[in-house]
């Protein structure tokens, strides 16, 4: 397998390898995003691919993809059920228009992603869904100066002219607080993903205008942000974030999560403290998965379209194809507030 760097000359997997003082199958492991690669080779061979400018030439593989008929979807999180919906959606509507869509996952690691990004390109994909990491790639300009149609969908790719699928996560992170604080609560935390990612940062901006327009005070240091770990990524961060919150001299008696991963982890911090849902504390979660409703209590949850929002972005990449001069679209699909027996 060989490459083409940005001078026009050849760079081989071997190089990558020599480069980074490994085997080249290491090399092709780490590529294919296995996880049971040790984190320091990870580092050097994603410091050595980037040296390199390293990028799969689709001539030499053995088994090429399938060409304009071939669609990507490069998503943070595989084992996020979310993403897992958004793929189902996209697959149905691409494969009844004659497209193969493969998935690619970066674990919230943006060299992996650019890697998966420039493979990509470099086998002529038809186009490419994608939501992208917390530093915008500069891949996706590359591929949209070159002509490649690009959707993003649920994250917003800040400063990139391009069709986009997102959900109304302000208005439902905001009905979902306002329901917790007309049942009475006066201190709701809540547990946030990162705040460099647009989803993350729309579901805080909702939680703080339902304070706003409810008159009660938001109090800073119950809005604790999760950091995604390489090993149980946002469901480690969630129970971590929730730990903290319990531990405050003064906890909140109710809490907005906010997404499903981070639910989890969460959920499991308050189990292992002993304290009891509703009755201790009220319990909110950004998404609506299968086992949100088997849960005891069952749990209430801002539930967002993630099949819709597959099907969607599959719809404006067809489009897209077909007219590559057409005006850029923005789809906003709306959340539904879903109130079970976690609130009270």
């Amino acid at each position: 397998m060989s490459a083409v760097q940005g001078n026009g000359k050849q760079v081989g997997i071997k190089a990558v390898a020599k480069l980074a003082g490994t085997s080249p199958a290491t090399v092709s492991r780490v590529l294919g995003g296995n996880a049971t690669v040790r984190p320091d080779l990870v580092a050097r061979v994603m410091d050595a691919v980037k040296q390199l400018n390293y990028a799969p030439n689709p001539a030499g593989r053995n088994l090429r993809v399938g060409g304009s008929r071939t669609v990507g979807m490069v998503v943070p999180d595989i084992e996020n059920q979310f993403y897992t919906s958004v793929l189902n959606g996209a697959d149905e509507v691409l494969a009844d228009a004659g497209y193969t869509l493969i998935l690619a996952h970066y674990g919230e690691n943006p060299e992996r992603e650019r890697m998966h990004l420039a493979r990509l390109r470099a086998e002529n994909a038809a186009g490419v869904i994608f939501a992208p990491s917390r530093k915008l790639s500069d891949e996706y300009s590359r591929m949209r100066e070159a002509g490649m149609p690009l959707v993003a969908v649920s994250r917003r790719p800040h400063g990139l002219d391009v069709d986009q699928v997102t959900v109304a996560e302000r208005k439902g992170t905001r009905e979902a607080v306002r329901y917790l604080l007309q049942l009475g609560h006066k201190r709701v935390g809540m547990v946030s993903a990162s705040l460099d990612t647009s989803t993350a940062r729309e579901r805080k901006a909702g939680f703080v205008e339902a304070f706003s327009s409810d008159g009660a005070a938001c109090r800073p240091e119950l809005v604790i942000c999760a950091q995604f770990h390489s090993v149980g990524g946002y469901h480690t961060g969630g129970y971590q974030a929730m730990q903290r919150m319990l531990a405050l001299p003064e906890r909140p008696t109710a809490v907005f999560v906010g997404s499903n991963n981070l639910t989890l982890g969460a959920l499991q911090a308050i189990h292992e403290s002993g304290i009891e849902i509703p009755s201790g504390i009220a319990v909110v979660g950004f998404d609506d998965m299968p086992w949100a409703a088997s849960l005891r209590p069952a749990l209430s949850v801002v539930a967002q379209p993630g099949r819709e929002m597959g099907a969607a972005a599959a719809r404006l990449l067809l489009r897209r194809i077909a007219s590559p001069e057409c005006a850029t679209r923005e789809e906003v699909l709306d959340t539904r507030f879903v109130v079970r027996e976690s609130c009270g």
